[in-house]
C-alpha cells in the first residue's frame, strides 16, 4: 500500500514551518486523517522540530514524527536518513498521509528522484513556498531570478538564483507567502514574474499558512514525466561542470553557524546589532533566547532577510519555580527542581541557542557582532540585583490564531 505524500519545499524563511503547523492544526478536525511528518533543517540545532513540539500540534515523542537536522535531505547522506525516517514513520500502517518539510537550502530534484523510487510513497502535492517580501526587496519582484540564474549557468556556476528558480520549476503548486505584508499590486507583479518559470503550477497567495488541508490532500498525483527532462539536464550540467552538486548547500555558498550560551542578550545591544550588521547575505537566523528584561519568557528569534519577529513560545522552568504567585504544590515544585538538577547555577534552564544561515562570506561578521550582545559579568550581576535594562524591542503582545 502506498501513502499519499505532500512535499513542502521553498527557500529559507519562506514560511514552510508555519504552513506545516496550519495543516497539522486542521488535521485535528479530520478524524479519518492521520498525518505523518518528516522535518529537515540545515542546522544541527533543530529549531523547527522544537517549535513544532512546543506548539503542541505534534510531539517529538509521536511515532509519526521524525526530524532530520544538520544538512539537506537531498544530499546523499540526507537521502539515506530520509529513507530511514520514512520507514519509521510509516511502520505501523496508521499514517494516511505523509507531509515532508525540507530545509530551505534543499534542491528538489534529488529528493523527487528518490521518492519516485520508493514504493511506499505516492507523491501528490509539491508545494513550493515563495517569500513575496524577499522577492520584492531583493529580486526586483522576482523578475531578476531567471536572468541571474541563466547568467550563472552560462558562467559555469550555480548560485542562489538557480536554487530559487528550480524550487519553483519543479513544483505543482506555488504558494506566495506573507502577502499580508505587501500590496495587492506587488502580489500580482510577483505572480507574473514567477509564472513563466513554471506555467504548469497553480499560484496561490498565502498568509500565516492559511492553506486548506482538505484541498492539499486532494491534489492529483505528481507528474514526474513533466520534470524528468529538466532534472536530467541539471544532472548532466553538474557532471560536465564539476561546480558542485545541486544537492549541497555549499554549491550556493550557503553556510550556517550555531551560537550556544547560557547568558542573556542585552536588549539594547541586540537591537543595535540587528539594525547595523544584518546584511543581505544573512538569509535566516532563528532560535531560542532570553533577555534580562523579560527573564521569565522563552523567546523565539525568527529572522528572514531584513525582517525579524520575536515570539513567546513558553516560560522557563526556573521562572515558574521562582514565581510564588503560581501557588505550585510541593510535588510540583519538587518535579521542577528534579528537572533543573543539572541546570546553570545562576540561570537555570535559561539559555540562548541560535542558528544563523547565509552567505559564507558574511556569516562570521554577523555572528561575531551577535556575540558582543551577550551580557557581561557586571550586567549579569546587575540583573541579579533586579536592575532595569533598556529594552527597545516591541512590548505589545499579539496573539495569532
Amino acid at each position: 500500500m502506498t501513502t499519499p505524500t505532500t512535499l513542502l519545499n521553498g527557500f529559507l524563511g519562506a514560511g514552510k514551518t508555519t504552513l506545516l503547523q496550519s495543516l497539522l492544526v486542521q488535521a485535528r478536525d479530520m478524524h479519518d486523517v492521520t498525518l505523518g511528518v518528516i522535518v529537515n533543517e540545515m542546522s544541527t540545532l533543530d529549531v523547527d522540530g522544537s517549535v513544532l513540539d512546543t506548539s503542541e500540534v505534534i510531539s517529538r515523542k509521536s511515532p509519526y514524527f521524525a526530524s532530520i537536522p544538520g544538512g539537506s535531505i537531498s544530499a546523499t547522506e540526507g537521502l539515506a536518513l530520509f529513507a530511514e525516517a520514512v520507514e519509521r514513520v510509516l511502520a505501523d500502517g496508521q499514517v494516511t498521509h505523509l507531509l515532508i518539510e525540507t530545509s530551505g537550502s534543499s534542491h528538489p530534484w534529488p529528493l523527487l528522484s528518490a521518492i519516485r523510487e520508493m514504493p511506499a510513497l505516492q507523491l501528490n502535492g509539491f508545494l513550493s513556498v515563495v517569500d513575496t517580501v524577499v522577492l520584492q526587496q531583493d529580486h526586483d519582484l522576482g523578475r531578476a531570478i531567471h536572468p541571474q540564474a541563466s547568467e550563472n549557468l552560462a558562467a559555469g556556476r550555480r548560485g542562489l538564483a538557480n536554487l530559487l528558480a528550480e524550487q519553483i520549476m519543479f513544483a505543482n503548486r506555488v504558494l506566495l507567502s506573507k502577502v499580508d505584508k505587501v500590496s495587492h499590486e506587488t502580489v500580482q507583479h510577483v505572480a507574473q514574474a514567477v509564472h513563466p518559470l513554471n506555467p504548469y503550477a497553480d499560484i496561490v497567495a498565502m498568509q500565516w499558512g492559511n492553506v486548506s488541508l482538505e484541498k492539499t490532500l486532494a491534489l492529483p498525483r505528481y507528474d514526474f514525466d513533466r520534470v524528468a527532462q529538466l532534472g536530467a539536464e541539471l544532472t548532466q550540467w553538474d557532471k560536465e561542470h564539476g561546480a558542485g552538486s545541486m544537492a549541497h548547500p555549499g554549491s550556493y555558498k550557503i553556510g550556517n553557524r550555531v551560537l550556544r550560551d547560557p547568558r542573556p542578550f542585552h536588549p539594547q545591544r541586540l537591537w543595535d546589532v540587528y539594525n547595523t550588521y544584518l546584511g543581505l547575505g544573512i538569509y535566516r537566523s532563528k532560535g531560542f533566547f532570553w533577555l534580562p528584561s523579560r527573564d521569565n519568557l522563552v523567546l523565539l528569534w525568527n529572522q528572514t532577510g531584513g525582517s525579524v519577529g520575536l515570539e513567546i513560545v513558553n516560560y522557563w522552568k526556573i521562572s515558574a519555580l521562582e514565581d510564588g504567585s503560581l501557588n505550585l504544590s510541593d510535588w510540583e515544585q519538587e518535579a521542577l527542581r528534579n528537572k533543573l538538577t543539572t541546570a546553570h547555577p545562576d540561570f537555570g534552564d535559561r539559555r540562548c541557542q541560535l542558528t544563523v544561515i547565509g552567505d559564507d562570506a558574511e556569516l562570521d561578521a554577523f555572528v561575531t557582532a551577535l556575540k558582543t550582545c551577550f551580557c557581561t559579568d557586571e550586567e549579569v550581576e546587575a540583573w541579579k540585583r533586579g536592575q532595569d535594562f533598556d529594552d527597545p524591542w516591541p512590548q505589545t503582545v499579539r496573539a495569532l490564531k
